[in-house]
């Protein structure tokens, strides 16, 4: 089983990164502050204003080590790229069946993404009591679920998605406690820029996730710019979105409602900036990181494997799995959900 590498979340501003032999420096007003082996890490995440030594950008190309530069408050502007890994014949696999046979993945990656949005209802009844919105939303989702059977066409599959994603956020705020209700409001998805705390929470965890697992199929030797249920778009990791809707609601929305209901964020934590646009605050930012960190090294009994793995490893283990269905060493890809 592969070893989870450190993620490395860069955020104070006018950082300089560069190498100092095997091991990757962090600078500040000229000033070491941090040293580590560069083989310890898997990715790295500079926000804003970090600089980064020409030959540590080399150094992580040939290593495979995941470089990925965001704005300051999360939004998405480039990665560093090493040599293609993986047999090309693969990758040809994977452009022969997104131009003949779309619908097979994309319906996959789909009933995961809203049977997890479905156990999370479950697990709030079960935990909470009743809640006859709530039931009637498990119901819902679970006839969408039901729509995908037999469904050939990717417009029809992403029809379906749309729908049940609409009926799960128009209930998401009856996921927050009761005492945290008035504080983290929530009335439906936005984003480019997030209008609300909770809008923003949930798209800085989807951030950082996509790009972790466009890092693990570029890894086996996918093509994460290629998939199946978001289209080709110029600069659209499609793939890594296409996996990402595995883990939305099991990973990314249970780690924000946990945050929310365990108070471990304020409204204070969150600026309002003049456009409107709800940001947070360079403190709470660095604890959601190192929330997100604890969050990976947790381990769960993964239902298809039936082994004992971290959370930070449930991309490559997808990845890989969906390169052996590419390969036709198993049946059928098994998507990542909860029963």
């Amino acid at each position: 089983m592969k070893k989870l590498l450190n993620s490395l979340y860069v955020t104070t501003q006018g950082s300089y990164l560069h190498k100092e032999r095997e091991t990757l420096v962090i600078e500040q007003e000229r000033k070491k502050v941090f040293q580590l082996p560069i083989h310890s890490i898997g990715n790295i995440f500079c926000f804003g204003n970090i600089m980064v030594s020409p030959a540590l950008m080399a150094f992580c190309g040939e290593r495979n080590i995941g470089m990925s530069f965001l704005t300051e408050y999360g939004k998405f502007q480039c990665r560093v790229i090493g040599t293609q890994s993986g047999n090309v014949l693969l990758r040809r696999t994977q452009y022969r069946l997104a131009d003949s046979n779309p619908h097979i993945p994309a319906r996959l990656f789909v009933a995961a993404k809203i049977t997890n949005c479905r156990q999370i209802v479950l697990k709030h009844q079960r935990n909470h009591g009743e809640d006859e919105n709530l039931s009637s939303l498990a119901m819902q989702l679970k006839n969408n679920i039901k729509q995908l059977e037999r469904k050939n066409d990717v417009e029809q599959i992403r029809g379906i998605e749309g729908d049940a994603a609409a009926r799960y956020f128009a209930n998401f705020q009856r996921l927050i406690m009761s005492e945290q209700q008035n504080d983290f409001l929530f009335s439906g998805r936005n984003k480019r820029p997030p209008l609300d705390p909770v809008n923003t929470l949930l798209s800085y965890a989807y951030t950082l996730l996509t790009y972790e697992v466009s890092s693990s199929l570029q890894a086996v030797g996918l093509d994460p710019y290629v998939g199946f249920l978001h289209a080709d778009r110029p600069g659209r990791v499609s793939l890594a979105l296409d996996m990402l809707e595995e883990f939305r609601a099991w990973w990314c929305d249970r780690f924000v409602l946990s945050l929310i209901n365990r108070k471990q964020v304020k409204t204070r934590d969150f600026i309002r900036e003049a456009s409107g646009a709800i940001r947070m605050s360079d403190a709470f930012r660095k604890d959601f990181l190192t929330a997100w960190q604890e969050k990976k090294q947790e381990e769960i009994t993964h239902p298809y494997l039936q082994e004992k793995i971290k959370i930070g490893l449930l991309p490559h283990v997808q990845a890989n799995l969906f390169a052996r269905w590419m390969r036709d060493d198993i049946e059928i890809y098994p998507p990542f959900y909860v029963r």
